[in-house]
């Protein structure tokens, strides 16, 4: 995994802006803190930082191929591409040379036998760019589901581009501005495909491919879902399934670096953790190791329990472990540590927007940066819920029907609000709600409809597709975000796009035939995982249960309170603010828990508006 960044200017020369390209490619030193290094061409530069997976002595880049001894193809990539032995055998058939063993040099490879079309002979996770020397245009693509990052900011003569925002913002020509759109965007949660937030900026959206020329920026889709007849019956599709994952996890074992599995002793990681410890043992190499957080500073687990009352996800992990024949560490974290202004700055740091999962987000970031210590990649169980239909929303007939995102429907909205520290007129001035409904029509506009459908399948398949492509890239940004921000390569086998193509179209009636959540997944691993796990309900990432953090966030925001000149305050209303400090103020511990999501998120917009100097447009 590495971090890109780049500029093309068709009427300028980068080049001789050294100093600009050298501070947008050391901003992405967490991303790749083995090597860096920039190329130059004529108007363009192509800066790039890598963490070194595959062939570590050999895969440096930017990486250029010649023709006839001139520069023709120079990429700058990120991301893994699983298939790339086959396709290296496939190009060498077909009379290509390779220096390296990089997955890198197959993808530029690819590109100069088959054009344009040669993303679609990959599968993996990735973004990249890629500059055709022969028709002076840039290419920048994002795999199918979203895993790997990818903005872009067009100028007047041309883009920056860059894995993260901070790339871009860091060119003189870039400004981190915030409109009114963005701050529509950063309210809803609607997470538009291709929306970055920043006035002026984009993400190259999943399954896509961009073309920057000197006639502007085109856009292809190369993947989306489609809808298609499910004719297998039960034990077949089960056992597909089971093929498919287990295909997909072991592709994604292979690096030439320390492996790892986050394993939370929940169905989604136990499985990824099972087919790994399985592919591990098959190619006669070291037992996989796995990690989990815990908050609690002494765990372990009752190894001979199937199941017991206050037992957390540390223990069920153990027992999953022990199962598989793989080691198993627990990363116990504190409210110190989850309230340490540092892990916070870097958490606000990595992300670059101030949307997030709160304290979920930092000891997320703690829990990679302390397996970073022991671990360059780890195997994650992300997209499972979405794919398979683990989410309560799945199994709520008023939230399936609801005509708003399914993750948005609340059963109470009807019931009587606090006051709130931001201004209670925002919603209104900025049309939240109409917001809102316009991207859920867009969104339910793009499903693939398969004629004939039963009503109860159409629904279902909708909401499979809003979480698919709407709230699943919205868990992998924050994972990549922060694995990456401590050099630490996440790969996500439930996101293999063969496994999503099929799953998609399995009839929910089928994904649901027991009642459960995920069943057809449950099923497909019944004799690879002890009963303890299958038998467990989905449990949420673990959140920290402490007051201490809870006064120590207090702290804060009677801090934020007393500035006057605290740039949030663009956005609050006094008298409001006033009311709902009064009510943290006289909150019990469990109501300042409850209380907690609100005010923390001010002190993050706060904190945002304040270290990227953000400028309201409008």
């Amino acid at each position: 995994m590495c971090g890109i960044t780049g500029w093309v200017a068709f009427e300028r020369d980068p080049g001789a802006h050294r100093s600009a390209v050298e501070a947008m490619t050391e901003t992405m030193a967490c991303r790749g803190p083995d090597a860096g290094g920039v190329w130059y061409g004529n108007h363009v530069a192509l800066g790039h930082r890598r963490l070194a997976v595959i062939d570590v002595a050999g895969g440096a880049q930017p990486m250029a191929a010649e023709n006839d001894g001139q520069v023709s193809a120079v990429i700058s990539y990120s991301g893994e591409v699983y298939n790339f032995a086959e396709l290296r055998e496939r190009l060498r058939s077909a009379g290509h040379r390779f220096r390296t063993r990089s997955d890198t040099e197959v993808v530029l490879r690819s590109f100069q036998e088959w054009g344009l079309d040669f993303v679609r002979h990959l599968s993996g996770m990735f973004a990249f760019a890629l500059w055709d020397a022969h028709t002076q245009e840039l290419l920048l693509v994002r795999d199918r589901l979203g895993i790997k990052p990818l903005y872009y900011y067009p100028t007047p003569d041309g883009v920056l581009f860059g894995s993260e925002p901070k790339a871009i913002l860091a060119h003189p020509e870039a400004h981190a501005r915030l409109s009114s759109a963005g701050l529509r965007e950063l309210m809803t949660w609607a997470n538009t495909p291709g929306h970055a937030i920043f006035d002026g900026m984009f993400q190259v959206r999943p399954g896509h491919l961009l073309r920057v020329s000197r006639e502007g920026v085109t856009e292809t889709v190369y993947w989306a879902l489609e809808a298609r007849p499910h004719e297998a019956d039960l034990d077949t599709t089960v056992g597909r399934v089971r093929e498919l994952l287990q295909t997909a996890v072991t592709s994604q074992t292979v690096a030439d670096v320390p492996l790892c599995s986050l394993l939370s002793g929940g169905l989604d990681s136990s499985s990824v953790a099972a087919f790994a410890a399985q592919a591990l043992r098959t190619r006669v190499e070291e037992p996989l190791h796995c990690f989990s957080v815990s908050f609690s500073p002494a765990g372990g687990a009752d190894l001979a329990a199937a199941e017991g009352s206050g037992m957390e996800d540390t223990d069920y992990a153990a027992i999953l472990a022990h199962h598989i024949g793989a080691s198993h560490g627990a990363i116990a974290l504190d409210a110190g540590k989850l309230s340490d202004p540092a892990a916070r700055a870097a958490v606000l740091r990595a992300r670059d927007l101030p949307q997030g999962l709160a304290d979920m987000d930092t000891s997320l970031y703690l829990l990679f940066a302390a397996i970073r210590q022991r671990s360059t990649v780890a195997l994650s169980g992300e997209g499972a819920d979405e794919l398979f239909g683990g989410y309560p929303w799945f199994h709520d007939e008023k939230a399936t029907r609801a005509r708003s995102f399914p993750w948005m429907h609340v059963p109470s909205a009807g019931a009587a609000r606090g006051p709130s520290f931001l201004d209670p007129a925002l919603p209104e001035r900025l049309s939240l709600d109409e917001y809102r409904a316009d991207r859920y029509a867009e969104a339910v506009a793009d499903v693939p409809v398969l004629p004939g459908e039963p009503e109860q399948e159409r629904r279902m398949r909708v909401v499979s597709y809003l979480f698919l492509t709407r709230f699943l890239p919205m868990l992998l940004e924050r994972k990549d975000r922060m694995s990456m921000a401590v050099g630490l390569e996440v790969r996500v086998p439930f996101c293999d796009h063969a496994l999503v193509e099929y799953v998609f179209n399995v009839p929910w009636s089928m994904k649901s035939f027991d009642g459960r959540e995920k069943s057809l997944l449950r099923s497909a691993v019944a004799v690879d995982l002890p009963e303890s796990v299958l038998a467990r309900k989905k449990e949420p990432y673990p959140t920290i249960a402490d007051p201490h953090y809870d006064q120590l966030l207090k702290g804060r925001l009677a801090d934020l309170m007393d500035d006057g000149a605290a740039p949030v305050r663009a956005l609050m209303d006094e008298k409001s603010a006033l009311e709902a400090f009064d009510a943290v103020q006289k909150a019990s511990p469990e109501e300042l828990r409850f209380l907690r999501v609100g005010f923390e998120s001010l002190i993050r917009i706060n904190d945002w508006m304040s270290k990227y100097r953000v400028e309201m447009a409008d």
